[in-house]
């Protein structure tokens, strides 16, 4: 597995591919038991993973309790990163407060059973803290050594962009990276969250590359598609084949992997980690395999180069509308330049 720098705000190494541990415990009523849990923690890190994603709700903290178990004696090798926000169960220990941030990130320590954390994510925006309040905790945070780096997961791209600005004009700790979902359906980042990444030399982090199941295939069977909706994170994770691009989005990945004689699942993620390498996104793939035979998919998918006629094929099907202004700007510029004064370059995420 190859390692590489986690943006231009840091010099951070991780590996391309994210162990997420979403499924390790089963209080969420479904995930994976704790030896399943540790089978697969080792398989990763035996090929050369080294950059663990967790949550202080994922399964009630019980993923950070595995976690703090299988990372002993192993703790300098790894990138150990968890998040904030909705891990607790009352108005006190929920939201991005500076005092929420402290409880969380004691609490996570203690469960994960380590002095720091690598990297600390927002988990989601609560549309209330003030960003200044977000930074300046996560900065003491990093001053008192209790974490190393911090970025946001699931902000507005505005938001985003205004916290970098203030972190590097009062020199606090920088905001070094994102999370986003991103894959084949979930192309919406395209229009503002990547170009900002970009431009801020952020690093990425994509969740949910799998579309939540979608893109293997087993939800073409609409029934499946509901059932797992109604499980905790079913509703925002599992799309389904709910729209006539998904319908394209899934059929052009079914004719790729038949001409390629690969995986579906193989094709979605190889997809997703190679259409990065000409855009100047510095990214890695979260995936939370549920069972070891699931990861070994997963792991296939790094070994897969994609000729550029199938890339391009999937961009098309997949391809959102940018939308206003971007849409606007780009009909100006042809209309001014006609396309011969000067050549007019889009770059596409």
């Amino acid at each position: 597995m190859n390692n590489k720098i986690f943006g231009k705000k840091c010099g951070l190494r991780v590996s391309e591919m994210v162990l997420g541990t979403g499924n390790f415990g089963t209080r969420w009523g479904y995930g994976t038991q704790a030896d399943e849990a540790e089978r697969i923690f080792k398989r990763y890190i035996d090929m050369g993973g080294n950059f663990i994603d967790t949550a202080d709700g994922y399964q009630y903290g019980e993923s950070e309790e595995l976690l703090g178990r299988f990372i002993k004696g192993n703790r300098e090798n790894l990138v150990l990163a968890s998040k904030f926000s909705t891990g607790g169960s009352g108005v006190q220990t929920t939201g991005n407060s500076r005092k929420n941030i402290v409880y969380a990130v004691e609490q996570s320590l203690k469960r994960l059973q380590t002095d720091r954390l690598d990297i600390y994510w927002a988990h989601f925006s609560d549309n209330q803290t003030p960003i200044e309040e977000i930074l300046r905790a996560l900065d003491d945070l990093v001053r008192s050594g209790k974490i190393l780096y911090c970025g946001f997961s699931n902000f507005p791209a505005w938001r985003i962009a205004v916290a970098s600005l203030i972190a590097d004009m009062k020199g606090w700790t920088p905001v070094i990276g994102i999370q986003i979902e991103y894959n084949l359906l979930e192309r919406t980042a395209d229009r503002e969250l990547l170009p900002m990444a970009d431009a801020l030399g952020l690093g990425v982090a994509y969740w949910s590359p799998l579309a939540g199941g979608t893109l293997t295939g087993k939800y073409r069977n609409q029934n499946l598609a509901e059932e797992s909706r109604k499980k905790a994170w079913g509703g925002v994770l599992v799309k389904g084949e709910n729209s006539q691009q998904a319908s394209q989005v899934l059929d052009a990945l079914d004719d790729a992997a038949k001409t390629l004689n690969i995986n579906v699942t193989e094709l979605a993620l190889a997809w997703l980690r190679q259409k990065d390498k000409s855009n100047g996104i510095y990214s890695c793939t979260i995936v939370g395999p549920r069972t070891l035979p699931q990861l070994d998919v997963y792991l296939k998918a790094l070994t897969v180069t994609l000729p550029q006629e199938i890339i391009d094929q999937l961009n098309l099907a997949s391809a959102v509308a940018l939308g206003s202004p971007h849409e606007t700007i780009a009909e100006q510029q042809n209309s001014i330049f006609g396309g011969n004064a000067i050549e007019i370059k889009h770059k596409v995420y």
